[in-house]
């Protein structure tokens, strides 16, 4: 429902995109506000993020749901330093994502951010094992010899895969190498961990392991984690899933454990749609499309909440309902 005119145009979306900030908690390590990422390729203009705003606060473990061409592939890449935005405010620990240089940029990549990519492949060197894989990256960082070893391997130990330290990723199962994948992520002790489907290749049950890995690695040190997938079992077993449609966030659902009279615990989820500071939500697609809304809808302010539904002259045919003046 626009409570205005949507921008279509990069210069509309730039311009939309310069407002007052508002102030967040100290708590919030995510911050995405209005965020806008446009690709031109060829004279055709491609908005792939159409002011997306999200807030993922220290320590949160969050899903990031969506259809192919959602725009949650790309929100990922803006977050780890892989791309940047067109205009917005994105920031991830404190890293203003917008004003970052190049050399802000790797060290960004490598001190603060670690990345888990879908294909196992992308993840790790062949012709390394596990140990050296982990290792790799703190050399870089500056960590080597008998520290790098200590950590390889309590982080091995500490994702179950402290058994394969030795084996090179042709001879470990996919699971295996995506459990290693997050320990190389998490060698340089990074603020956020960003993970693109990990489970997108893996049968349900191996699926379950890799994402237990990132439970414990968000668990046990208190790493902030944000998974891209498409998996609907995955996004269930985290407290929060955020949806992106069309390239804003439309909506989240919150799972809380509650407890009964019996003293029974149950989990209880519940959906939220996000507005925007201009008014503007998704509804949830299925509500639109069993309702047969279309183009425009009927809206009425009660006492305590906003009442929403199909205009029934455009959607069937039928008379003005009572007091609707007819046009």
């Amino acid at each position: 429902m626009p409570a205005g005119p949507i921008p279509t145009t990069l210069d509309d979306l730039e311009a939309d995109a310069v407002r007052p900030r508002p102030r967040y908690g100290h708590d919030a390590h995510i911050v995405c506000d209005n965020l806008v990422r446009i690709y031109r390729t060829e004279g055709v203009e491609v908005q792939a993020l159409q002011g997306l705003d999200l807030l993922v606060g220290k320590g949160d473990l969050v899903a990031v749901v969506g259809a192919s061409g959602s725009g949650k592939s790309t929100l990922l890449n803006i977050l780890s330093g892989l791309d940047a935005p067109t205009a917005g405010a994105a920031s991830v620990a404190g890293c203003d994502l917008l004003t970052m240089k190049a050399r802000d940029r790797l060290r960004y990549r490598r001190e603060v951010v670690g990345f888990v990519w879908q294909q196992t492949g992308r993840n790790l060197f062949s012709h390394l094992d596990a140990m050296d894989n982990v290792m790799l990256p703190m050399s870089y960082a500056g960590t080597r010899g008998a520290a790098a070893e200590r950590r390889t391997a309590e982080l091995l130990e500490m994702l179950a895969v402290g058994h394969v330290r030795d084996r090179r990723p042709g001879q470990l199962s996919g699971g295996e190498q995506q459990r290693v994948a997050i320990a190389v992520a998490l060698a340089n002790a990074p603020e956020v961990l960003f993970a693109d489907e990990p489970t997108g290749e893996l049968d349900s049950a191996t699926a379950e392991q890799v994402f237990e890995a990132l439970r414990t690695a968000n668990r046990e040190l208190g790493v902030t984690v944000v998974v891209v997938t498409h998996d609907a079992l995955v996004a269930g077993q985290v407290r929060r899933t955020v949806a992106i449609r069309d390239g804003r966030t439309s909506s989240e659902t919150v799972r809380e454990a509650v407890v009964d009279a019996d003293g029974a615990q149950r989990d209880v989820a519940e959906e939220y749609v996000m507005l925007d500071r201009a008014g503007r939500m998704q509804l949830p697609r299925e509500f639109v499309e069993r309702l047969g809304m279309r183009d425009r809808v009927r809206v009425a302010l009660d006492e305590d909440h906003v009442s929403v539904w199909p205009t029934a002259r455009e959607t069937t045919g039928a008379q003005a309902a009572p007091g609707e003046p007819a046009v």
